[in-house]
């Protein structure tokens, strides 16, 4: 894994055992100094346990992302640890009703603003001071749901709309601060959820998962789907040197599965 995050330090919330861990352990292999954010601490004890086995270093905050208090408390033990931020990666998220938004509760659709799009306005918010000291720059996890019309979407699909708008007004807001700002689109990531997802309907059809991954698979240019390390790299990139000329971009990582 090339140095090229070498010394910096990445605030990575929303880190369960799918993509928020690649994105933390990659990282760390790329150098970073990792910090964890999301509510379930076991989780990130389990990762910060995987990183510092691989030689790195990582500090675990749990976090409540809907609550000011917890969120600042994560920034300030963050910045108390550390001393600076260079890097916060927005990955948390919850699912919202898959359901037509005709027949969706306002209400249920309202609670998903809260932890999809708006505590990636909060946290941005708290670190940017450190971010513009650092020069650093922020990614923001969003959704191939952007560029596709399944069905029963509706909710998913406004939250990820707000979600690479936020990342492009910030990019314009940021950007005199020498902040950079950019997203990462993910298609369907080959990971736990995708892979139930697959199973079930393997199991509906009777037929073996493989052959339902294929068929998924088919609607891709490299006959593939992405798994978390894959996306984890171009999150990596976004937050490196290399990337930076690069803001208020949408990068899209889903081996064809769309194109933009």
């Amino acid at each position: 894994m090339p140095a090229l995050l070498d010394g910096k330090v990445v605030v990575v919330s929303g880190v369960g055992t799918g993509l928020g861990r690649s994105v933390a352990v990659r990282g760390a292999l790329a150098g970073a100094r990792v910090v964890l954010a999301a509510r379930t601490e076991s989780r990130l004890t389990e990762v910060a346990e995987e990183i510092k086995a691989l030689g790195g270093t990582a500090l675990s905050v749990p976090t409540d992302l809907t609550d000011d208090a917890s969120v600042a408390h994560l920034v300030e033990s963050a910045l108390a640890e550390f001393g600076t931020v260079d890097t916060v990666v927005h990955n948390a998220f919850v699912q919202p009703p898959l359901e037509r938004l005709l027949d969706a509760e306002v209400e249920t659709v309202r609670q998903g603003f809260d932890i999809n799009l708006l505590a990636s306005l909060n946290l941005t918010r708290k670190l940017a001071p450190a971010l513009e000291r650092s020069q650093g720059s922020v990614v923001m996890i969003n959704s191939m749901v952007l560029r596709n019309q399944l069905p029963h979407f509706g909710a998913y699909r406004m939250m990820k709309a707000g979600l690479l708008a936020l990342a492009r007004s910030l990019s314009v807001e940021m950007g005199p601060m020498g902040v950079r700002v950019n997203s990462v689109a993910p298609g369907y990531i080959w990971a736990e959820r995708v892979k139930r997802m697959v199973e079930k309907q393997a199991a509906q059809r009777g037929v073996d998962p493989s052959e339902v991954y294929a068929e998924i698979a088919a609607g891709t240019d490299l006959r593939r789907l992405p798994e978390p390390d894959d996306i984890a790299n171009a999150v990596l990139f976004l937050a490196s040197d290399l990337a930076r000329a690069i803001t208020g971009q949408c990068l899209d990582v889903n081996c064809g599965h769309a194109h933009h």
